[in-house]
Parts: C-alpha cells; structure tokens; sequence
C-alpha cells in the first residue's frame, strides 16, 4: 500500500508553490508598471490619442500638399513652463491661419533666466483631442532635450502640417481652430555644468 505524504508536508509545499507564483506575477506586475509609460506614449503617438501629435516624414509632408484643398484652418500656439523652470517660453506668433496639407513653420522663443545652465524638456498636446492624429509634425525641438546658458535665448522652429484626411473625420466637423501647446520641464543638469561644479 503507497504511503500518503504527511499533510504538512503537501501543505508547505502548496503553500512554496503559491508563493512562487505570487512573487512572479508581482515581478510582471513591476515589469508592466515600468513598460507602461514608453507603451503608452508609443500608443499615443501612433494613434492621435490624448492629443498627442503625430511624427511625420518629408514624404508624409509630399502626400499631405498633394490632397490639399486650399482649405484653411486657425492654429493657436500656447506655452507654458513647469515650476521650478526658470525660463521665459512664449511663441513668437499667437495664432495664424494655415492651409490644410500644406506645411508651414511655428518658432517659440526660450531664454534662461537664471545664471547657471539648465536642460529642459518640452512636453507637448493638440487641442482638441480628435485633432491630435492629423497634426503632424516634421521637425520640432520637443524631440531632444535643450540646454541653455546662463542669459541665453534660443527661437525653437516646429515644421508641422494638418493632415487633409481631417476633412472626411465627422468627428473634426466645426473644428476652426487647433491648439498647439508646449510645456517646458526641468531635466538633468548637462553633464558638462556637473563637472564644473565639483571641481
């Protein structure tokens, strides 16, 4: 007759099993919290999603001129600096009136207030939030980090166009007018400043 396993036994062991499993779904779980952020942002930047814009190349630009209308559409440009940012940020134009497919240039204006360097990162949204899958930018100073001297000002160019598929959206019907906005954050201190300052 086969001996049974002492139930203590058959529990511990139930009970390591358990705790395996548990320990691996906590390290998926920390894997996906640590994913999340670059996936969705991905996610965003390929749908439109959250008025998130879209990265374009010259051939995009090409195929959007050629499905150009000639009809127009108001774009608003807003800026903004996070706290703790020592910098003036504003567009250099408010508004302007652009033809739909074709591309066209926006410039911001940065400058360090402060008197030492400091890198910044610009975060950026389309409103409204349908509006975020057609505008399409070609180059933009969002896509790196800027470091500025102390008293420096830069003018920061946005090559972007509107997406001539807008006009079929019904959900971009009565739309006049996109906001483009950007947000300047503080990064890291450049690595050069670093080195300067423990010598």
């Amino acid at each position: 007759m086969a001996s049974l396993a002492p139930p203590a036994a058959d529990t511990a062991r139930r009970n390591l099993r358990t705790g395996a499993f548990a320990f691996a779904g906590a390290l998926a779980m920390l894997g996906l919290g640590y994913a999340s952020v670059p996936l969705y942002r991905l996610f965003c930047q390929v749908t439109g999603f959250g008025g998130t814009t879209m990265n374009a190349t010259e051939s995009d630009a090409a195929r959007a001129a050629a499905a150009a209308t000639g009809q127009t559409i108001s774009i608003r440009f807003d800026a903004t600096t996070a706290m703790g940012m020592p910098w003036s940020f504003h567009p250099s134009q408010v508004t302007d009136t652009v033809t739909i497919g074709q591309r066209d240039i926006a410039t911001y204006v940065a400058r360090n207030n402060s008197d030492k360097p400091i890198t910044g990162t610009a975060t950026f949204n389309v409103e409204p939030e349908q509006a975020g899958k057609y505008f399409n930018k070609i180059q933009c100073f969002c896509f790196t980090e800027q470091t500025l001297a102390p008293g420096q000002e830069v003018t920061m160019p946005v090559l972007y166009f509107v997406d001539p598929a807008m006009l079929e959206d019904p959900n971009m019907k009565g739309v006049e007018q996109i906001t483009l906005s950007y947000t300047f954050h503080r990064s890291q201190e450049p690595l050069a400043a670093a080195s300067k300052s423990t010598d």
